[in-house]
This record gives C-alpha cells, sequence and structure tokens, in this order.
C-alpha cells in the first residue's frame, strides 16, 4: 500500500481524515471500522442520508466534521510533506507499527512521518523516556544518561520532544550516536518548543519525527495529552522520570499500564513536588529503576539481566568463618588473652592461636606479650561500585 499515494483512494481518503478527526476520537474510530475510509469520509461530504445517519455524537459536533471535511485538502497536505522529503502510512502498510492496533477504534487514523528510519522496525525494539518540562537539574541528567545508555545497548529512545525530560532524553540518545524517534502534537512541519529547532531537525535527519495530525496542524493542551497514548502504544515500556501529580507523562504511564506494557519509574527526592507523581506510580505496579540496564532487564528479552548490585568487598568479608568468628570476639578496645578469645568464639584455645595468627599476618590484630588485640592501623577500605562483581 506504499506506492503512489495519489492513485489510493484509502490513503487519500484516511489523510483527509486526520483533519477532520482529533486524534483518539474512538466514535469517529467506530465510524471508521464500519464504513471504511472511504465511505466515511463520502459520508462526511455527501448530504446526510436520513436513512443512515452517523451516531453518537451531537448535531453541532457533527456539523464542525463536515465543514472540515468539506475543507480538507490531501492532495495538498500530501504535496507538502513531500517536499520536507516524509511520508503517509496507514494501517496495513509493511512500516505500520502492528503495536498501535491495541489502541481499538482510539487507535491512529494514518500516520505522517519525517525522516529516514523505518518506524515498524524501530519500534520493535523501543523505550519511552518521559519526564516533566519543568524538569530540576537531576531529572535533565537522567533522561540524558538513560537516553543515552538505553542507545548504547541498541535501543531506540522514544519521547515527546517537549521541553525538559523529553528533550533531554533525545539529546542523550544522539549524543550516543544511537536512534531517537519523536511523537509530535503538531504536524511535523511545525517546530515547538521553538527553543527545539535543532533538535528536532536532528531527529527529522536521523531518525524519524511521527505524527497525527496534517502539516501545518499546530499543538494544543488536548492534543499533548492525546499524543501520550501513541508513545505508550509503540514501544515496550515507559520510563517516567520526573512527575508531578498531575502530569502529561502520568498519562502516557497509565495509558502504558492499560496497555499491557511495562510502566517504570525513576525515584527523585522524597521532599521533591517533581518526583511525587513518579512515586505515587511506584506505590503502584510501576517498577523501579535507575539506570538503563535495569530498563533493558525489564523490557528486553530473556537473559538482558542487569548486573549485580552490590556495596564494596571489605578485607574482612573474605575471611572463613571460623576466621571471622575470633575476629569478632576481640574488643574494639584493649587486650584479651587467647583463652577469652577462644571461650568467645566458641572454640578451643589451640584453634583460636592459629587463627590469630592467620589475622596477624593479614594485618588485622597485634600481639601484646601473651595477649592480643585489634591493629591500631586501619585497613584500607575500597570505594563502593556499582555492578560486576
Amino acid at each position: 500500500m506504499s506506492g503512489n499515494p495519489t492513485g489510493d483512494p484509502e490513503r487519500l481518503a484516511r489523510a483527509a481524515l486526520t483533519r477532520v478527526i482529533e486524534p483518539g476520537d474512538e466514535r469517529a474510530g467506530r465510524w471508521l471500522r464500519t464504513y471504511g475510509a472511504v465511505g466515511l469520509l463520502q459520508r462526511l461530504t455527501a448530504p446526510e442520508d436520513p436513512d443512515d445517519p452517523l451516531t453518537g455524537v451531537s448535531a453541532a459536533r457533527l456539523a464542525g466534521y463536515r465543514r472540515r471535511a468539506a475543507d480538507a485538502d490531501p492532495q495538498r497536505d500530501l504535496a507538502t510533506l513531500a517536499t520536507l522529503g516524509g511520508r503517509f502510512i496507514c494501517p496495513g502498510d509493511h512500516e505500520w507499527p502492528a503495536q498501535l492496533d491495541d489502541l481499538g477504534d482510539g487507535r491512529p487514523i494514518g500516520l505522517w512521518l519525517r525522516g529516514p528510519a523505518d518506524l515498524r522496525l524501530w519500534a520493535l525494539k523501543s523505550v519511552a523516556v518521559v519526564g516533566a518540562r519543568a524538569c530540576t537539574p537531576y531529572g535533565a541528567h537522567m533522561g540524558a544518561t538513560l537516553g543515552a545508555g538505553l542507545a548504547e545497548k541498541g535501543w531506540v529512545v522514544v519521547s515527546g520532544a517537549a521541553a525538559g525530560v523529553d528533550g533531554a532524553a533525545h539529546r542523550g540518545a544522539l549524543a550516543a550516536g544511537g536512534a531517537t524517534i519523536a511523537v509530535l502534537a503538531s504536524g511535523v512541519d511545525v517546530v515547538y518548543p521553538r527553543a527545539h529547532t535543532e533538535l528536532i531537525g536532528r531527529i527529522a535527519e536521523q531518525g524519524v519525527l511521527v505524527a497525527e495530525l496534517p502539516p501545518g496542524d499546530h499543538p494544543t493542551p488536548s492534543r499533548f495529552v492525546l499524543r501520550n497514548r501513541v508513545i505508550a502504544a509503540l514501544t515496550r515500556g515507559t520510563v517516567v522520570v520526573e512527575a508531578e501529580y498531575r502530569s502529561g507523562s502520568l498519562v502516557t504511564a497509565r495509558n502504558a499500564q492499560r496497555l499491557g506494557r511495562h510502566t517504570i519509574g525513576v525515584p527523585g527526592p522524597a521532599t521533591s513536588g517533581l518526583s511525587a507523581g513518579v512515586h505515587e506510580l511506584l506505590r503502584g505496579e510501576a517498577a523501579l529503576v535507575t539506570d538503563a540496564a535495569e530498563i533493558i532487564e525489564l523490557v528486553g528479552d530473556m537473559g538482558d539481566l542487569a548486573p549485580v548490585r552490590r556495596g564494596p568487598v571489605l578485607p574482612r568479608d573474605l575471611l572463613a568463618p571460623g576466621t571471622a568468628r575470633v575476629l569478632d570476639a576481640l574488643p574494639a578496645r584493649g587486650n584479651l588473652a587467647v583463652r577469652d578469645i577462644a571461650r568467645e568464639a566458641a572454640t578451643t584455645p589451640e584453634e583460636a592461636l592459629g587463627r590469630l595468627y592467620e589475622l596477624h599476618s593479614l594485618g588485622f590484630v597485634e600481639r601484646e606479650g601473651d595477649d592480643w588485640r585489634l591493629t591500631t592501623t586501619p585497613l584500607p577500605t575500597p570505594s563502593t561500585r556499582r555492578g560486576g562483581a
């Protein structure tokens, strides 16, 4: 179905309907399923059939659909897209991500794309990283770090190109030489926010911009919210870095939950209002992560395990159990005779003496006459490391 768009009535009708129907309109989606794109567009542009009217909406809303349908010019929109090097895809196309069909009657009518990447292939191994627009430096750092970490492991980072965490995640993926997809709440030729002109341009050159809305359409608050369902459906899981209680990022996460995708949160300070929404998710069914490896363990294939986490290995951790018991028997201050050490360690004096000489050779204890004490020179303590053995 991805041949000449001007010779495909179904594709032309779907392109026209993206200018008529708002994203996520399930009532219109049911009409589309019942009548097909060509049939629905004909019903909206022809006089209403009193024997078979479009039902489920008010007369005023239906009149709005009809006005938009009368003004739609899909040939013009497709020509505009072609000048940008873009393309329009529909359900059933080779490039259509089948997971979007999980949205049912709320799935996109079609998608306007701009960029060289194959959306279906890239979406197969993708993770959404979203968060607050007015994020803290911590949120921006985590967004960029997770974006870079996922990209380095061959995962595609999906976000909404918004200010804050979204932009940081995209930049992190690009900085790592990785892949990223931006799902917009506007046409693919509309830059929002303006400060992201360079970033969105880079994604269009190296990745892919995705929009349900036709060229020239501008974002609105409701379109941002509805855009989030596409981000959730497109990816294997959604990671929320920072979000207040009322946040579009939480909408994305809840969409992911409803769709059976992984819902993941990055904890922040308990005193931060920008982490309150994330913590609420974590109190529910969301999984807590702190880095890209932990995300991949959740959303990846069997065997994609994060490295073991542990604190520093202290010298005394390497002691045999019997030797450790003898060491524990020594007081923090002062000396102790061998027979007293043996009694505290629940062993014989001969066994205790042998263990004490072993501890002396390792630098744990000192001898003072016939007694023993802990060494006065502290042993070096390695710094804490994350990951590995």
